[in-house]
This record gives structure tokens, sequence and C-alpha cells, in this order.
């Protein structure tokens, strides 16, 4: 990994397999909250896919995990390797937080605090139905969230997939049963 990781990075898991991750992310709340939110940034580092800000609004992210660390031209271009999930916004306060439908669990909330030049992004990740897609899912946010803090560093990501699996590892030692 091109980086150090510390242990406050990792995701604390809480009760009925609830994850937290907690990241100070090198940029103003306004511009993270664009990161979460636009299509064309927030594909340069988890899912493309149109999100209307507004409660109750149902979207689609398109994941192209493979092409997250090409170079920024190549993000976004067709993939024969992407899958995709329908969701629906839950709740939202704009510029400060969404939580929105996800999949089989009982969703996922970013949620920003403003800290001098940083910000604060806490993701929680509710109910998680097992413990081999608590694992799949700790490792893929971990990544995910990585990359989208080098973005805003403006540093080449690391791999996906090479990072995926070394925090996949790192979660079954963690969270072992």
């Amino acid at each position: 990994m091109n980086q150090i990781m510390t242990a406050s990075e990792y995701a604390v898991l809480g009760e009925r397999n609830t994850l937290l991750f907690t990241r100070n992310l090198p940029a103003g709340v306004d511009t993270v909250w664009l990161w979460l939110t636009e299509a064309n940034l927030r594909r340069q580092w988890l899912a493309d896919g149109d999100m209307e800000l507004t409660k109750g609004a149902e979207f689609e992210l398109v994941w192209r995990n493979e092409q997250l660390s090409q170079p920024a031209d190549q993000i976004g271009r067709a993939s024969e390797n992407e899958h995709s999930m329908t969701s629906t916004i839950i709740d939202i306060e704009p510029g400060r937080s969404v939580s929105f439908t996800w999949s089989n669990t009982d969703g996922v909330t970013f949620a920003l605090y403003g800290k001098a030049d940083e910000t604060e992004l806490k993701v929680v990740h509710k109910a998680l139905p097992d413990h081999a897609t608590l694992l799949n899912i700790a490792a893929g946010w971990h990544a995910h969230l990585d990359i989208l803090a080098s973005r805003l560093r403006g540093e080449k990501p690391v791999p996906f997939w090479d990072a995926w699996r070394h925090f996949k590892s790192d979660y079954e030692q963690r969270f072992a049963l």
C-alpha cells in the first residue's frame, strides 16, 4: 500500500453488524459534499449515477471499480465489469448528511462535520446481513474512502482491488468470529 494505515482509519463494528468509518478529509465541507453527491466526482472514488437530492428520490449507483485508479480522463468509460444498485434517499440535510437504502441492509449514512481546513466524514452502514457480507463491505468502504482521500489530496490512488484484498484480510482478523 502507498500509505501507512492507522487504527483510526479502520471501521468500528457496532451492534447488529453496523460499520462506522470516520475519516478526516483534506477539504472543506462544501467540497466533500460535492464528492459525495455529484456523479462526475463520485464516480472517481465510489460509483457513478445521478442523484436527485430530495427525500424519497430513487437513484442508481453504478460501480466500475477497476477504473478507479486510472487517470481522471479514463474515469466513466464503459466497463465490461460493472454492477449497479438502485437506492432511495431516506433522509437528507443538504451539505451536511444524506442517508439512503442499500440492498439488503438498513442503509448507509454520510455525515459531514467541518474542522478548520478539513472535514470529518462519518460513514455508517447499518445492519449487514451476515459475517461474509460484513467483511466484503468493510474492505470495500475502506478502499473507496482511501481513494476519496487520495483524490482530495491530488494524489494517484492505489488500485481498488489491490486495496480491497489487503483490507479484506485485515478485517477477517479484526472481526474474526
